[in-house]
């Protein structure tokens, strides 16, 4: 079978955010070895004027399920955003994890072509809207999730980022 926008999106969009999920026990450790509140975490970033950890896991998740949901036409939960803790964190990634699990290839049928309305109210094909803005705004945000947590003492390297891979043999 010839690789789909799914194959592109989804399963990848799930490594990474179990990714993300694993690098918070590392930034767990690394609290508790410094013996300071994980908390701490949430309000922390790399410039002055860029949006805080905890908004960076927030627009991961939210790219991945509302970008999904935009070109599936499937509906996407909602969260209010008002995490406060780690676990709290872990549970949203967990919960979008579970909605792009239930996404399949047949949802995306006709996805490459269907015109999606932006909430700009500005219209754009299904694949564009996947490949120019879903799908580099979810990595934008995880690898910054990542420098965060990296910058401020996570003992966390390329590996930790890229995940298991599937190798043949």
């Amino acid at each position: 079978r010839t690789m789909s926008l799914y194959d592109f999106s989804v399963p990848q969009f799930i490594k990474t955010l179990g990714n993300l999920d694993k690098w918070f026990d590392k930034a767990e450790a690394h609290a508790a070895a410094k013996k300071f509140d994980p908390a701490v975490y949430l309000t922390l970033r790399l410039a002055p004027d860029q949006l805080p950890f905890v908004k960076q896991v927030h627009i991961a998740t939210d790219s991945a399920k509302l970008g999904v949901s935009r070109v599936t036409g499937k509906a996407a939960p909602t969260f209010e955003d008002n995490e406060t803790t780690l676990a709290q964190l872990r549970e949203r990634i967990q919960k979008t994890i579970a909605f792009l699990q239930s996404v399949t290839p047949v949802d995306f049928e006709g996805a490459a072509t269907r015109v999606v309305e932006r909430p700009d109210g500005t219209k754009i094909l299904g694949q564009d809207q996947l490949i120019q803005h879903t799908i580099p705004t979810f990595f934008f945000h995880a690898v910054t999730t990542y420098a965060i947590l990296r910058h401020n003492g996570v003992d966390l390297g390329k590996k930790d980022y890229l995940g298991a891979l599937k190798l043949i043999g």
